[in-house]
């Protein structure tokens, strides 16, 4: 193993009284009181400091971590104004204790979001739900969808069911969609 002599450096931790110095083939090695390591910095009195992270790196966490989470089931789901303020509220309050910031700072929620690189939850909520309803119209016509349909009401028999034909038979009495029908592509 080669170690340069250069680029060594040492620390001791919790040190109560003062060592002798360290030499490295003659030379001395230089003591320092923090140094990173995997990613952390560790100090002598032994704390692990925290490191900056950048604002836009937590709302790239925010945005991929905690959002999805949120969105989860939005898509079907139509919201009253009051529910989706609500959300935004949560959302202002994880985006402002990630940034470290408090309503009695007064910073406005616009420059919020511009920090932290984030849009409106409310924008977001509609754009997967116009996403969710593109995917709707777009989908063939299945098997389950013939169940689902012809199901009626719990133990009711029907004597016409599309249930009981195998799968060939429902595909082909179900072509293309008609040209009067109407497709919203993306």
């Amino acid at each position: 193993m080669k170690v340069s002599r250069s680029k060594t450096e040492y620390m001791c931790v919790n040190e109560r009284e003062g060592s002798e110095t360290v030499r490295l083939q003659g030379e001395e090695v230089k003591k320092v009181q923090e140094f990173k390591y995997l990613g952390s910095t560790v100090q002598s009195n032994g704390e692990c400091g925290k490191e900056k992270i950048s604002a836009r790196i937590k709302g790239k966490v925010y945005r991929t971590v905690v959002r999805p989470a949120m969105l989860y089931g939005l898509e079907t789901v139509s919201l009253r104004k009051r529910q989706e303020s609500e959300l935004e509220v949560a959302e202002l309050k994880m985006l402002r204790f990630s940034l470290g910031v408090t309503r009695l700072d007064r910073i406005r929620n616009e420059y919020i979001r511009g920090t932290a690189h984030v849009g409106r939850l409310g924008d977001k909520v509609r754009e997967a739900r116009l996403r969710w309803f593109g995917h709707v119209q777009r989908r063939e016509t299945s098997l389950e969808d013939c169940w689902m349909h012809e199901a009626g009401s719990p133990g009711e028999h029907q004597p016409n069911s599309s249930c009981g034909k195998d799968w060939d038979q429902i595909t082909l009495n179900t072509g293309p969609a008609s040209s009067s029908d109407t497709k919203v592509t993306a």
